[in-house]
Formats: structure tokens, C-alpha cells, sequence
């Protein structure tokens, strides 16, 4: 006799689930053990802060009591984490199960409060792993979509209290691209930086924001006999729209807008449902001139976009640098108007 296929399956899935449910149970007891134990350090630390440098004391007495008995996690600088911890989340109630303690190790790291529960709602809502959060993080999502958004806006689309209205609330400008691995010093044609995210679709969604999912690439469309091909073509839920990128691996010019310009009309008169909101366009250059972007377009544009993609991650202080550019930007304008 030969077992059934499907038995077998059946039970390798209840195992399976099984192990998942134990591995986040056991987990979600860590979670807490921390949290309790950063509760009960900062209470006792506040009862003696009338005694000069009690805190530190109580810190560096814990470790050498409980270190030798319990291991690494009970450092001084770990012990110093769990504070911070129930310092920063005090309501037990509050905690997310979904959540590892990996997650809210990254968390914590965050000094800002309306950063942190961004990360915090983005995190939950398109169930990421401890290291897509700490990507988003290091990659300085938050800081990205401000360039284009006020804080209020994007916390909102983030908790979804709204929907996005057009691409701009959730594209990203710069795109982040380090997770392909080509060397920035290098030249590449278009077809590699293509080829490579489609070997790395997983990830180039998760960059490119919230709803998409893959529809075509090189898509091929006909108009009066001249033949053309879309690098890319997605489609997004929450805008309901098809979404067409265009890759430029050169500083774009208005030509290159022209282009996605008519992809964009074409979707729009032969493949768009009456139901569905106008296509929108990305055209994802290596650089670009804002202003030239924004003349070519008419001024209530809102389907193309044009991002600038980096092959790898910035530091704090270049997003900084270009978040205080957007600002003169916007200072100037006022100004101007």
C-alpha cells in the first residue's frame, strides 16, 4: 500500500503550522518578559532618582547578578534596552503580537514619534519580517515620502485612515534600489537594471509602495503599425490604476516624458475599465532636472512621476541634505507666487 499524497501534505502542513504557532508564542512571552522587566527597572529607578547615579548602579548590579545566571540578554546594554522599551511603549495592551522582539528592537531605535508609528502602522499593516522593517528604516522611508507629503498626509495613508488620491502619496523619490546588487561605479544599460529587479520583484514591490503587484514587462502595444515596448507595468488596489514604468539608466530628458506621456494615454483609451482611475507613469532615471520635470508637464499633473533610484543606501545626512532642498524649493515657490 502507498500513502496518499494528500495525507501527507495535510500533515506536513499541521507540523508546520504547528512549529510557526509555538516559534510566535514563544515569542510574543519574550516580548513581554522584556517589556515587564523594563517596567520594573524604571520603577525602581524612579522610586531612588534622589540618589546621585542610582540608575546606573541599578543597571550595572542587574547585569552582574543576572548575566552570569541568564546569559548575553541580560548585558547592561540590554538591560538599558528594556527600559527603553517600556519607556517607549507603556501600555502592555498596546504591543503588536505580530511583532518579534527583532521588530521592536528596531523600533525603539526610533526618536521621533510620528516616524515610529509610521514604521509602526506600515510594519503591521503589509506584515513585514523584522528585516523588511529594518530595511524601510535604514532606507529612510519615512523621510523619502515627506519630500513630496506633509507628515499628516502620509501618516494617514500609512494607519489607513485615507486612501491615497494619486501615485505621489506612496512613490518614493529616491527609489532605493541596493537590494539588486549592481555596483553604483558601474555603467549599466537598461535592460540590466530591468532584468535585475524582475529577479528581485519581491523586494523592487515592497520599495515602490503599498498595493502593487506585477503585470507585464517589455509589454508590447501597436499603434496605426509602429510597435512599442513598456519596460514595466504593475497594477495597484488602493489607486486602482495600471501603473507603467519607463527606465532611464541617463539624466532624464523631456523627450523620455514625452514617451511615457503617450504609454500612459494608450492605457488609459484601450486598457483601462470604466471602473478604474486614470493609469499613472513613473520614470525611474538615474537623474534628473526638477524643473525641467515640472514645465514639460501641465501643471495639475498628477499620473507622471519621476523618481531618481539609488543603488544604495543613503546616510542620515543626505537625506537630510535633500529634505532641506525640498524645503527651499518650496520656500522659493511661495516666494515666487
Amino acid at each position: 500500500m502507498q500513502l496518499k499524497k494528500e495525507l501527507i501534505h495535510q500533515i506536513q502542513f499541521i507540523i508546520a503550522t504547528a512549529k510557526d504557532s509555538a516559534i510566535r508564542s514563544v515569542d510574543t512571552e519574550r516580548v513581554l518578559m522584556y517589556w515587564q522587566i523594563g517596567k520594573v527597572i524604571l520603577e525602581e529607578e524612579q522610586e531612588g532618582k534622589e540618589r546621585a547615579g542610582y540608575g546606573e548602579f541599578l543597571i550595572k548590579s542587574l547585569s552582574q547578578t543576572l548575566q552570569p545566571q541568564f546569559g548575553s540578554g541580560f548585558s547592561i546594554r540590554q538591560l538599558e534596552r528594556y527600559r527603553q522599551f517600556y519607556r517607549t511603549f507603556p501600555i502592555a495592551s498596546a504591543l503588536r503580537t505580530q511583532f518579534s522582539w527583532t521588530h521592536y528592537r528596531t523600533l525603539i531605535g526610533i526618536d521621533k514619534q510620528d516616524k515610529r508609528e509610521f514604521y509602526i502602522a506600515e510594519a503591521a499593516k503589509n506584515n513585514w519580517t523584522a528585516r523588511q522593517l529594518e530595511r524601510q528604516v535604514n532606507s529612510q522611508l519615512f523621510e523619502r515620502l515627506l519630500m513630496s507629503n506633509e507628515v499628516k498626509d502620509v501618516l494617514a495613508v500609512a494607519r489607513e485612515e485615507k486612501l491615497p488620491s494619486d501615485a505621489k502619496e506612496i512613490i518614493k523619490d529616491p527609489m532605493v534600489l541596493e537590494f539588486l546588487g549592481l555596483k553604483r561605479e558601474a555603467a549599466y544599460y537598461e535592460k540590466d537594471l530591468e532584468a535585475a529587479i524582475i529577479t528581485h520583484l519581491q523586494e523592487f514591490l515592497l520599495e515602490i509602495g503599498n498595493g502593487f503587484s506585477f503585470v507585464a514587462k517589455q509589454k508590447r502595444i501597436h499603434i496605426e503599425g509602429d510597435e512599442f515596448s513598456i519596460d514595466l507595468v504593475f497594477y495597484n488596489r488602493l489607486l486602482q490604476c495600471f501603473v507603467v514604468f519607463e527606465i532611464k539608466t541617463t539624466k532624464l530628458t523631456h523627450e523620455d516624458i514625452g514617451q511615457l506621456q503617450m504609454y500612459v494615454n494608450y492605457y488609459d483609451r484601450f486598457e483601462k475599465q470604466d471602473f478604474e482611475n486614470s493609469t499613472s507613469g513613473i520614470l525611474l532615471c538615474a537623474d534628473k532636472n526638477d524643473a525641467v520635470v515640472k514645465i514639460t508637464l501641465p501643471e495639475n499633473n498628477k499620473n507622471i512621476i519621476a523618481s531618481k533610484y539609488q543603488l544604495y543606501l543613503p546616510t542620515e545626512q543626505q537625506l537630510i541634505d535633500e529634505v532641506k532642498k525640498e524645503i527651499e524649493k518650496l520656500d522659493n515657490e511661495e516666494t515666487d507666487n
